[in-house]
C-alpha cells in the first residue's frame, strides 16, 4: 500500500474515491476504498486498460522510459490527459508528430523547468541549490496535455526586425538560425530554425511547425535525401524546430 513499497507482492492495488467521507478534507486510503488488481498494475495490462476506458481525464506521472508507449496508448483510446514528462520527449519522433498534428502540446510549466518528486530511495545528485527535504529534484520537466488552455492562443510578442547581417542562413537549408525565441524577427515570413523551448510559447494560430532537424524523415523534404544535420558556417546547432509564420 505504501507509495514506495518494495515488497515482493505480485499484485498491485488501486484506490477508488467516491467523494468526501467522515467529514475529512483529506481522506486516508481506508476511507477511499482499497481495491486489488489481479496483476502488477502495468498500464499495458488488460485490467488497467479497462480502468483507462472508464476515465474522462488522465492525470499522472508516467515512467519517462515508457513515455512514447504511454502517450500512444492515450492517443489510441482518445483520452484527455495532463501528464508529466521530460522536455526532451518533444524531440522523439512519435511525440513530435503528435505535436505537429496538434494532438499534444505543453501545458503550464514548472518554475525553471525543475520539478521535485517524493523520494524515499534515491540520492539527489542535482547541483542546483534548489533542494527540498525528502524529495529528488529533476530538471527539464514539463507538463504535456491535449486539453486547450488560454496560453496556447497567446501570440508571442516579438520586436526585432530582420536584417541579413544579424540573422545567419543555414549552409544547407533555406532558413535562418534563431538561437533564442526572444530573437525571432517580427517581420520575417520565411522558414526559421528555433530551439525546442519555442514550444512552451507556441501558438498554432500564429506559427506552423514544419519539422524537426532531428527527424530523418523530414530531410527528404529539404534535400531529397538524408545528408546529415543542418549547419551554420559548418557548425551544427543544438536541437532545432523549423517553423513559419502563418500569414493573416
Amino acid at each position: 500500500m505504501e507509495l514506495f513499497s518494495r515488497n515482493d507482492s505480485e499484485h498491485a492495488i488501486y484506490l477508488e474515491y467516491h467523494g468526501n467521507k467522515k467529514g475529512k478534507n483529506v481522506p486516508d486510503p481506508n476511507d477511499i476504498g482499497i481495491k486489488h488488481l489481479k496483476g502488477d498494475g502495468d498500464f499495458r495490462s488488460e485490467e488497467c486498460i479497462e480502468l483507462l476506458k472508464q476515465a474522462d481525464i488522465i492525470v499522472t506521472n508516467p515512467p519517462f522510459s515508457l513515455f512514447r508507449e504511454y502517450v500512444a496508448q492515450l492517443d489510441e483510446y482518445k483520452k484527455s490527459f495532463l501528464i508529466i514528462g521530460h522536455q526532451n520527449a518533444i524531440t522523439y519522433k512519435e511525440i513530435f508528430r503528435l505535436v505537429m498534428n496538434n494532438k499534444i502540446w505543453l501545458g503550464f510549466g514548472f518554475r525553471r523547468t525543475c520539478a521535485h518528486f517524493i523520494n524515499a530511495h534515491y540520492e539527489d545528485f542535482a547541483t542546483d541549490r534548489d533542494h527540498k527535504e525528502g524529495m529528488i529534484r529533476v530538471s527539464g520537466v514539463v507538463w504535456f496535455t491535449n486539453m486547450d488552455i488560454p496560453k496556447r492562443h497567446e501570440d508571442i510578442i516579438l520586436y526585432k526586425k530582420y536584417t541579413p547581417e544579424e540573422y545567419s542562413q543555414y549552409d544547407n537549408y533555406d532558413a535562418i538560425e534563431i538561437a533564442k525565441v526572444a530573437d525571432m524577427p517580427v517581420d520575417y515570413d520565411g522558414v526559421m530554425g528555433v530551439p525546442v523551448t519555442f514550444l512552451d510559447k507556441f501558438n498554432p494560430d500564429q506559427f506552423e511547425i514544419l519539422g524537426s532537424a532531428d527527424d530523418k524523415d523530414f530531410y527528404p523534404i529539404i534535400f531529397g535525401k538524408y545528408e546529415g544535420r543542418i549547419t551554420v558556417r559548418g557548425k551544427q546547432p543544438f536541437k532545432r524546430l523549423f517553423i513559419r509564420r502563418i500569414k493573416n
